[in-house]
């Protein structure tokens, strides 16, 4: 038997290490060449000091208070040389991967399926030769064939598939979008990845997931692990869009909330001419229960207007939510992914 450890350094690249029972995260890292940060391994420096922000382990009484004092305990951070997972985890390092000599994974892809959603956005899935391991939430960069270029593109899919699935937005002269205008079953291209500190944390309170526009991708493979999981909390969906024929993958959701009986979704659309029944944006259709009075997990995935809208709007409310994950994107990169508050 053996635990999975997600390693999440700070230049957002993740690597995932197995780790025996009764084995040291950091004797794990080593072994399969990964160089964490360490000094002393005896839990006297301090030097391999990281968080486990999901997961449950042991940490002993062999390290003294200097490397790592009782609040620091307490806050869930941890000594790598002194960690014994019990659990899947998740560890937040504070360097970057290759202070530690590693690097992204790469995986070779063909083109499955596409799936056009009028000009709004398509859905597309790959073969890939080993099944990726990500955390939900989480993109990897696609090259384009020809270019020499990537692009960004969270997983819509749940995590250990080797058939993988993106929601790609539709960008008139765009260069993923001209590629797949003319892409065929079978046709090759380059991933590396997973990427990013957008992801699910551990589930210990409601949910509020704001999506806007092809930002629902990360949000359809978080909701997999959910019903996966069998998730009894309250969570609740707010998908926003611009024009009505954005709006796409609804049929999705309603299957969600058969499989999630405390799921639920509202869409809205932003132009004032729909004949969608909810006009407005996100923050126009952010019911009080929602917030559950700021003890929710908010996350975001949309636009860099969107995101800060919605930052202004809890700031209006005087809500400041348990923990905040955001990312923003563009049609051709992600921006930013930035967490708040308390993410255990």
């Amino acid at each position: 038997m053996t635990y999975s450890i997600a390693l999440n350094f700070e230049d957002g690249i993740t690597r995932f290490i197995d780790c025996k029972v009764g084995e040291k995260v950091l004797d794990a890292a080593f072994r399969q060449r990964i160089n964490l940060p360490m000094d002393c391994s005896d839990g006297v420096c301090g030097t391999c000091k990281c968080r486990c922000e999901t997961g449950a382990y042991d940490l002993g009484d062999d390290y003294i208070e200097d490397a790592l004092s009782e609040d620091e305990a307490q806050e869930r951070q941890i000594l790598t040389c002194q960690m014994v997972p019990s659990s899947d985890c998740v560890i937040a390092v504070p360097v970057s991967s290759s202070a530690c000599k590693t690097g992204t994974a790469q995986f070779a892809a063909t083109v499955s399926n596409i799936t056009r959603h009028a000009d709004a956005a398509l859905e597309v899935s790959f073969e890939l030769d080993q099944a990726p391991v990500f955390l939900p939430g989480q993109y990897v960069n696609i090259g384009v064939p020809g270019s020499g270029q990537t692009r960004s593109y969270s997983f819509s899919n749940r995590p250990g598939e080797k058939l993988t699935s993106f929601l790609i937005k539709h960008v008139p002269g765009g260069l993923m979008s001209g590629w797949l205008e003319h892409a065929q079953p079978g046709d090759a291209v380059p991933m590396t990845g997973p990427l990013g500190s957008f992801y699910l944390r551990e589930v210990t309170r409601p949910l509020l997931f704001l999506a806007g526009g092809t930002g629902l991708a990360p949000f359809l493979s978080m909701l997999q692990v959910l019903a996966e999981r069998k998730e009894t909390r309250q969570v609740t969906l707010i998908y926003g869009v611009t024009r009505d024929q954005d709006l796409v993958m609804v049929e999705a959701l309603q299957a969600f909330a058969v499989q999630l009986p405390n799921f639920t979704f509202v869409t809205c659309v932003a132009d004032p001419q729909t004949l969608h029944s909810q006009q407005g944006y996100v923050t126009q259709h952010m019911a009080e229960s929602a917030l559950n009075d700021g003890d929710v997990d908010v996350y975001l995935c949309g636009p860099p207007p969107m995101v800060d809208a919605v930052r202004q709007h809890f700031k209006n409310q005087g809500v400041t939510p348990a923990s905040f994950h955001y990312e923003k994107f563009t049609p051709n990169a992600i921006v930013a992914a930035c967490s708040t508050g308390d993410a255990a």
